[in-house]
């Protein structure tokens, strides 16, 4: 295997095509080509669908590039030290939750990032697709919660998808409601308090699990349910329906939620907030400056962090 073969790898990803790769190689098309298919042949997997409208990778595809790209950002950063070259794109994704934290670090990372190119992906999605991203490569970090509700059978899963949780801090649960709503004159709310107002939360597709819920106390029965894909949605039916959700009590006027306030509920319970990570994989210097940002930024709402382990 050669460094020129990863480089080439990469290349091809980015362009989506064998062709427009070669173009920025100064290769010729049957040269790369073949590059690859040695490649391939030496590692022993397929790495590369190739169809008429271009290749993409195959599953095992993603897991190579993911180690490959490892080696390319170690390799660059040698000869930036020594010979200072520009720097290579930077790439990064990270699969959450519904969190403006996760999006205010996002945001942040993207503002410090000291390259003219990157290719950085932030998926809102469902909580399973959080376990398929880090599975699969698509994404390096995933982040979401635990309670005493669903800990048994995340954990389970965790381990048995060769995943690592790391706890970022406790949160007390908090609702979400509108500066209109009239349980904004309450210091605090009970379940009594919620009966009569609309209560949304996030579809998690298919696979429908109560375990799989963004929001705790997702088998308690409510008259009202409104099932939502996005924060913005959610936000706009809390202002439009008097509606409400349950979550961490982090609310970013940065990023729009001005018109949301949340108010303690009186619950008993702790919802642990963490990243996950794929076992075999080890950390980029990008995501480790986005878990930075993402603690700086929980600290700023006044929680404590988790101490990071030995």
């Amino acid at each position: 295997m050669r460094l020129e073969q990863l480089i080439y790898l990469e290349k091809i990803i980015e362009k989506g095509s064998i062709n427009e790769a070669a173009k920025d190689l100064y290769l010729s098309q049957p040269s790369l080509s073949n590059a690859m298919k040695e490649l391939e042949s030496e590692m022993g997997i397929q790495l590369l669908l190739r169809n008429p409208r271009g290749v993409s990778l195959t599953e095992q595809g993603r897991e190579f590039l993911a180690y490959s790209r490892q080696i390319l950002d170690q390799v660059n950063l040698l000869e930036e030290k020594y010979k200072d070259i520009r720097p290579r794109k930077q790439a990064f994704s990270v699969s959450a939750q519904h969190y403006a934290f996760v999006v205010h670090a996002f945001v942040e990372l993207i503002r410090t990032v000291d390259t003219e190119e990157y290719s950085f992906t932030l998926r809102e999605t469902e909580t399973e697709n959080i376990f398929d991203d880090l599975a699969s490569f698509r994404s390096e970090l995933g982040i979401l919660y635990l309670n005493s509700f669903n800990h048994q059978v995340m954990t389970k899963l965790f381990k048995e998808k060769n995943l690592t949780f790391t706890p970022l801090f406790d949160a007390q649960p908090h609702v979400f409601v509108s500066r209109e709503n009239p349980l904004t004159k309450k210091k605090s709310l009970t379940l009594e308090d919620l009966e009569d107002y609309p209560y949304l939360s996030y579809e998690q597709g298919e696979n429908n699990s109560f375990y799989f819920s963004e929001e705790i106390l997702s088998t308690w029965d409510r008259k009202m349910n409104i099932k939502v894909s996005d924060r913005a949605t959610i936000f706009n039916l809390m202002v439009g329906l008097n509606g409400y959700t349950i979550s961490s009590g982090i609310i970013s006027s940065e990023l729009n939620d001005d018109k949301i306030v949340a108010i303690p509920l009186e619950y008993e319970d702790t919802i642990t907030l963490g990243w996950l990570k794929q076992n075999q994989r080890e950390l980029s210097p990008i995501a480790r400056s986005y878990l930075t940002m993402l603690k700086n930024h929980i600290r700023g709402y006044g929680f404590e962090i988790y101490p990071e382990k030995e």
